[in-house]
C-alpha cells in the first residue's frame, strides 16, 4: 500500500514550518534574519540538526532507489526558477500572468496557478515530488495529501532561505555542482554587500503587501520584509513570529514609520490603483511623517514578492536610495524607481490577463 507521504521528512527539511514527520519528528528550520545577525554564508546554510541531515540522506536515497530521473512538478514561478538553475527536468509546472516561467519548460505539462493547481491533472502525471512556496503550505497540503503525493514547501521568505533549499535539493537530487555555483555567486554578493549600510542610522520602515481589495502588513518574517533588514532598515511591526499582521491605521500612525513602502502582490495592477485610492482618501494618511515627506515608495512587483528570486540584488539596488538616500540625486532616483514600479504594475494588465477562478480565489 502505497503511504500518504513517504518521506514526509523531506516536507520538513524545507518548510520552515514546525511538521510532524514519521522519521524526523519534529524538526524546527527557524533561521536568524539576513540583516548581519549570521555573519557568514556557511552559518546561514550549515545544517546541524542531525534529525534534519537524516531526512536529506534519506530522501537523497529516496531518489537514487528510483532508478531514473525523478517526476517534479514546480507549482511557482520561484520553484521553476530553482529548479531551472539547478539543470532539472520537470513533469509539470505552473502557469503564469505577471512572472516568466524558463524557457527550458515552455513545453511541459501546465498545471494550473500557483494558489490553485490543477489537481487532476497533477495526479494525473503522478510525480515523485510536488515543490511550492511554503508560503501556500496550508492551502496546498491537503490537497496533495489527497493524491497521495510527496511534497516539499520550500523556504523562500528570504535569500538566505533559499540558498538554503538550493543547497539541500542539489544533495537530494544529485545537482550539487550546480547549488555549489549557486551558493557561491551568493556568498561572493553578500560578503560584498553585508558592510554597505553598517554604521548608518537605519530608517523605521512600515511595509504594506497589497492584496486585490486590502493590503496586510509584512514583517521581517516576509520576504519583502527580509529584503529591507538585509539593507539595513528597522521593520516598524518586528518581534513577532508571523509573516503578515492585519493592523489599523491608527496603531501604523503611532509606529511613525520614516518610509512606507507599498508592495504589490497576485495582481499589481489592481493593487497600484487601490494604494492610490486609498491613500488619496484616507485622511489619516495624510497626517503621517512619510507621506508629508514625500517618502512612500512603490515596489517593483516582480522583485518584491511572496517568495524570494534570483532578482534579490536588483530588489535590494532599487531599496538603497529609497532607504539611505545620500543627496538629491538619490531622492530623485528613488522617486523615478517607484514611478517605474507604478507603470510596470499598470501595464502587466494581470487582471485581464488572469483566469477568472484564479481571479475570484484571489479577491475573496
Amino acid at each position: 500500500m502505497k503511504l500518504k507521504r513517504k518521506l514526509t521528512t523531506f516536507a520538513v527539511l524545507l518548510a520552515l514550518i514546525l511538521t510532524v514527520g514519521n522519521l524526523s519528528g519534529c524538526v524546527d528550520q527557524s533561521e536568524k534574519t539576513d540583516s548581519g545577525k549570521k555573519d557568514s554564508v556557511d552559518s546561514m546554510l550549515e545544517i546541524k540538526d542531525p534529525k534534519e541531515k537524516k531526512a536529506v540522506e534519506a530522501a537523497k536515497a529516496k531518489v537514487q532507489a528510483l532508478g531514473r530521473a525523478p517526476k517534479i512538478v514546480a507549482t511557482s514561478p520561484a520553484t521553476a526558477q530553482i529548479c531551472d538553475k539547478l539543470g532539472l527536468d520537470l513533469a509539470g509546472v505552473c502557469e503564469t500572468t505577471i512572472s516568466t516561467i524558463p524557457d527550458r519548460y515552455k513545453e511541459v505539462k501546465k498545471v494550473g496557478y500557483s494558489m490553485s493547481p490543477d489537481m487532476e491533472v497533477i495526479g494525473a502525471i503522478k510525480p515523485d515530488w510536488i515543490l511550492s512556496p511554503a508560503s501556500l503550505q496550508s492551502s496546498l497540503q491537503p490537497k496533495y495529501d489527497a493524491i497521495n503525493a510527496d511534497w516539499a514547501f520550500l523556504n523562500l521568505r528570504s535569500v538566505s532561505g533559499m540558498y538554503r533549499s538550493i543547497q539541500e535539493l542539489g544533495e537530494i537530487y544529485g545537482k550539487e555542482k550546480e547549488a555549489k555555483k549557486l551558493v557561491d555567486e551568493f556568498r561572493k554578493f553578500y560578503d560584498e554587500y553585508k558592510d554597505k549600510n553598517k554604521g548608518k542610522k537605519k530608517p523605521k520602515v512600515l511595509i504594506l503587501m497589497g492584496l486585490p481589495g486590502s493590503y496586510i502588513i509584512a514583517t521581517e518574517n516576509s520576504y519583502v520584509g527580509s529584503l529591507v533588514e538585509m539593507a539595513g532598515g528597522e521593520n516598524v511591526y518586528s518581534g513577532t513570529k508571523q509573516e503578515f499582521l492585519t493592523v489599523n491605521t491608527e496603531d501604523m500612525k503611532k509606529k511613525e514609520p520614516d518610509i512606507i513602502l507599498r508592495a504589490a502582490h497576485a495582481l499589481p495592477d489592481s493593487v497600484v490603483e487601490m494604494f492610490n485610492k486609498d491613500f488619496a482618501t484616507n485622511d489619516i494618511w495624510k497626517n503621517f511623517k512619510a507621506v508629508q515627506e514625500g517618502r512612500v515608495y512603490d515596489l517593483t512587483y516582480e522583485y518584491f514578492g511572496m517568495s524570494a528570486t534570483f532578482n534579490y540584488p536588483l530588489a535590494l539596488e532599487e531599496l538603497q536610495p529609497m532607504l539611505y538616500p545620500e543627496n538629491d540625486g538619490d531622492v530623485e532616483k528613488a522617486k523615478k524607481n517607484s514611478e517605474k514600479a507604478q507603470k510596470n504594475a499598470k501595464d502587466s494588465d494581470a487582471t485581464n490577463k488572469t483566469d477568472k477562478d484564479v481571479l475570484k480565489k484571489a479577491t475573496q
